[in-house]
Formats: C-alpha cells, structure tokens, sequence
C-alpha cells in the first residue's frame, strides 16, 4: 500500500477535483496521508492565477520533494497547463498532469511508477551523476490536453467538509480579462449535464451532507458553448433540479458574472425557496475606466443596478465581491472612484487583492505600473472599509430570527461552541458540549462574539 499526501492551492474548484483526487485513489488501495508526513507520492494541486500562486506551486512541491527525496511529487492543474516548459525543467517535479486529465490520475501514476521501476532497475549505478539527471529528466512526464471541449467527468461521494459540499458544474472561461491567465489554463467553456449534477447530490445527500454550493470557473456560462457568453436559462433550471433533491436543504451559488442578473433571472432565483439569499458578484473595480483597461463587460452603473435587482427580490440578502488595488494606470482619482463606489454599495465582504503581474495577459505589460508600496496603503484602505461594512452588515441581523446550519465544534476563550452559518452566511456560535454537526435550528442572533461570530440561541433545545 503506497501512501499519498495530498495540498491544494487556489479556487473552490481546484478544491472540489482534489476531493475526487483523493477518493479515487483511496478506491484504489493507496493510503492518505497529511502533507507534512513522508509519503510515497505527494500531489499538489496548483494554481496559476498570479505570479505568487505559480511560487506558492513551486515551493510545495519542492517541499514535498525536500520531505522524501525517493517520493514521485506530481504537480497537477493550472500551473502546469498554463506554464509546462518551467513545469518539465523543475528536477523536483517527477510527474506533471493537466486539468483534463485527473480523473485519469490512478491510471497515469500506475503506468508511472512501472516505468520508473522498470527504468531504475537497469540505471541504477548512475544515481550519482549527471547520466541519472538527464535521466530523470526524461521520465518527467506531461499529460496536457489544452484546448479541449470535453468536460472532464466526476462524481464526488464526500468531500473534505462534513456538511457542505462543492459541486463542480462547468469549466473553463472565454471573457480573457486583461489580468487574468485562466482562460489559457482552462480553456473554453464548457457544462456538466443536469443528470450528472443532480446524481452526485443525490449521493452526497444520501452521505449526510445538508448544503450544496454549485460553482465553475464561470458560472454564469453553465450551459454554454462556444463563444456565448452564459446562459441564464440553464443555470436556473439547473438550480430548479437541484432544488428537488430529498435531504439537501441549502444552495448557494459561486460566483456570478454580473450580467447574468436580470429581473426575470432573479425572480426565478426567489421562487428556490432552498436558495440562500447570498451573493458573489465579482466586481474588480468601481471606476469605469479601469473597468475598461480590465476587458470587464460591464460599467460600475450597471453594476449598481444588478445589486439593486437582488435587493429587490430578496430581502437584505448578503452580497460579496472581489476588489483589485493597484490595477495598471489605476490613479489616486480611479482608486477614490471604487472606494467610493463600495461605500454606496454596502458589500457583506469584499475580498481585496492587490494586482500582481501575470506573465502572458495584456496588464502585464501595461506602462504605468503602479508602485507596490501605493499598492499595499490602497489594499489597507479597503481591507478597513471592508471591516467596517461587514461589521454593520451583521449588526443588521442581532435579535433577528436566524436559522444556523452547524458545521464544527470550537473552543473559544475556553469555554466550547458549535459554530455554524445562517442563510446569508453570518457565521454563528452556540455553546454547549453537543456535537450538532450537521443540524440546522431556528434561534435568535444575540450580540457579537469576537471580531466576526454572532452569538445564537436555538428556539427550543
């Protein structure tokens, strides 16, 4: 039996195929391990969407190799799809798959680690030179299927969270956003069928899992081909077949393009009485200039008016998005233009990112490349902000009727709580020493407890 540590980097996505990953080698005998441990085989999930997650990629797998030597370290995804000439000269890497080839992962390590004994068997006496490195080098291998419009089939039974699971329904991106690699490292996109979908959340209901989280490299497109660019009709009516699903009562969404958001799409959102009312609608800028330099489709207006869609057909429901500081070109004028712009749209959480160049997208050889110390007060500014209107956000709901799905037990300021999320994802605590993972109660959100946690008390218990 061979073990297999296993580290993920990256989107919920990658997330969801290490959990495949994972049970399908588990189903074929290897034993997992913690990535910390020595293991035989080590595999790293990478990402690509920034020059410092291709060196975070880089530094776990030259970890892993560092930890055992002999193991076969195999890097697989994003960073080895977007950048495979790099991949191919890293010595520390033994073996590199691409994205549309993980389901195929126990099949690709076996045929590898035949090879590997069959090819040490007869070199051998050459470890200690430069015969065994140019050696070496040849056995690393690349499985890489860019450009393919097959999606890549798999069906999860568990996953690493024990009451909500990650469903992967669609893959790939064709909006080519001026900072962004992933279209290069996905390729096109492409959508799981409804039937496929809705077999696996069948199963993981039947596993005890309560919430599910439908989500894609761009979700909006589920249903799409080709050039088009998403399909409100399709995601809806996939969320519609979810909804039937015996044993699952919570769905939420990944993120959304905001485009996707129409009254009538919404409408039918509101009648999908499991459907929380929470929201990611990626933004990126506030200023419509900047907005434009990004290859974004759509102006900070029109933004607005989709926010405002959803405030009308659900009530207060949670809104996020994503922020970059630091954009090429990006002013102290443009900067002020999205600070103020967040301000009015009062966001639940903003995830702020400061921009970092991406060799092969357009931004990265943009001129006026902002300066990283300007970068870094711009990203203080709005991580303050950010404090602030989530702070106000859940403020909203204390002594408000809630409903909490608990997920896991942890000790604060020792005494012993579970914690878990409401509808709109407040994350909630109650104290007692019954383990509730799994349950879902009806309560009342009392007052804070610590910076982001809102103390819950059940109705009966």
């Amino acid at each position: 039996m061979k073990s297999v540590a296993f580290h993920n980097l990256g989107c919920k996505v990658n997330g969801y195929e290490m959990d495949f990953m994972q049970q399908i080698l588990q189903e074929k005998g290897y034993k997992i391990v913690p990535f910390d441990a020595k293991a035989d085989i080590y595999i790293v999930n990478t990402c690509t969407v920034t020059n410092i997650a291709d060196r975070k990629s880089r530094q776990m797998l030259h970890r892993a190799k560092k930890m055992n030597p002999d193991s076969v370290v195999v890097a697989v995804g994003c960073y080895v799809q977007a950048g495979n000439e790099e991949v191919l000269k890293d010595t520390c890497i033994d073996l590199a798959v691409g994205n549309n080839r993980k389901k195929d992962l126990p099949d690709i390590l076996e045929e590898f680690l035949k090879k590997r004994a069959e090819s040490w068997a007869t070199d051998s006496a050459c470890q200690d030179d430069q015969t065994f490195q140019d050696k070496t080098l040849q056995r690393s291998t690349i499985i890489d299927i860019a450009g393919t419009n097959e999606y890549e089939a798999m069906q999860l039974k568990r996953t690493a969270e024990h009451t909500r699971a990650f469903i992967k329904v669609q893959d790939g991106c064709n909006q080519f956003c001026s900072y962004c690699i992933i279209p290069y490292a996905r390729g096109r996109i492409r959508s799981r069928s409804m039937e496929e979908v809705q077999k696996e959340v069948k199963t993981l209901a039947a596993n005890g899992y309560r919430e599910v989280v439908l989500t894609g490299i761009h979700l909006s497109s589920y249903g799409m081909t080709g050039g088009n660019d998403f399909s409100q009709s399709r995601l809806l009516e996939l969320i519609q077949e979810v909804q039937k699903v015996q044993g699952i009562d919570r769905i939420r969404l990944g993120s959304l393009e905001p485009r996707i958001i129409t009254p009538e799409f919404v409408k039918g959102l509101a009648a999908c009485d499991k459907l929380c009312p929470h929201f990611h609608l990626s933004l990126q800028s506030g200023c419509n200039t900047v907005l434009k330099r990004m290859n974004r489709k759509y102006s900070a207006e029109e933004y607005y008016d989709k926010v405002c869609i959803l405030r009308e057909y659900f009530n207060h429901p949670a809104i996020t998005t994503d922020v970059i500081v630091g954009f090429p070109g990006e002013s102290e004028e443009e900067f002020k233009e999205t600070e103020d712009f967040l301000k009015q749209t009062g966001f639940y959480e903003m995830h702020i990112f400061k921009y970092s160049k991406r060799k092969g997208t357009p931004a990265a050889s943009m001129s006026n490349q902002v300066d990283e110390a300007v970068k870094n007060i711009r990203s203080s500014r709005l991580m303050e902000l950010d404090a602030e209107l989530s702070e106000g956000y859940r403020r909203e709901y204390l002594h408000r009727k809630a409903e909490v799905l608990f997920e896991e037990e942890k000790l604060i300021e020792g005494r012993r709580y579970q914690i878990g999320h409401t509808r709109e994802y407040i994350k909630a605590a109650y104290e007692t020493e019954e383990n509730l993972s799994g349950q879902i109660f009806s309560g009342t959100l009392e007052k804070p407890l610590g910076a982001d946690i809102l103390l819950f008390q059940p109705q009966t218990h």
